[in-house]
């Protein structure tokens, strides 16, 4: 495994040659939307329906580094606070704070950390391997998780099987956005390298 140990350029800073201000905030806005869009889209899986929110998450995080990444999250969670139903389940399950108190606020929390950790292996040049994404998409996967199981179990309590319904129906899924990402992140460096000709 290559760990690369100087700073590398984000996907969207090399995409865009560093983008201006202007740019950022449409690439945030890009991702807020492509994170509320995420969250209500179900693809039929086994155990449980999934949805691709957590590998736009980490993609995010990992193709706009760490500042630009959980300043997007930080984005999206300011929207859902103020109401807007961007989240899974909204408007069915609640709206704004409520829901973000509810039993998945954790996993929301987790989301910006993720991404902001994610961004941060990123620009350490960890997605542009096989090896490295896939350990970086396992990091955000884990850094999601315990803030989520910790917030899961202090709202339903403990004596509730807190694994059962907020991690293992989701392992197999998560192993297949990892795959997907390792797929699409070294893809997209290559693809690019191969269009300016290096």
């Amino acid at each position: 495994m290559t760990v690369y140990s100087n700073s590398f350029p984000t996907l969207a800073n090399e995409m865009w040659r560093t983008p201006s201000v202007p740019k950022r905030i449409a690439l945030a806005a890009f991702g807020v939307a492509l994170l509320a869009l995420s969250s209500k889209i179900q693809i039929p899986f086994y155990p449980v329906p999934m949805t691709m929110q957590t590998f736009v998450v980490l993609a995010l995080g990992m193709a706009y580094g760490w500042r630009l990444g959980g300043a997007t999250l930080l984005g999206y969670l300011f929207c859902g606070a103020i109401g807007l139903p961007v989240f899974a389940g909204t408007p069915e399950k609640g709206l704004g704070l409520a829901y973000m108190l509810g039993p998945t606020g954790g996993y929301l929390f987790g989301f910006v950390l993720a991404a902001a950790a994610v961004g941060l292996l990123a620009e350490r040049g960890w997605d542009r391997g096989l090896v490295t994404t896939f350990v970086a998409m396992l990091i955000g996967n884990v850094i999601i998780y315990m803030p989520g199981l910790v917030w899961l179990g202090s709202v339903v309590g403990w004596d509730k099987p807190v694994l059962a319904w907020g991690l293992t129906p989701f392992v197999w899924g998560d192993l297949v956005k990892i795959l997907l990402a390792m797929i699409v992140l070294p893809g997209a460096w290559k693809a690019l390298a191969r269009r300016r000709g290096r």
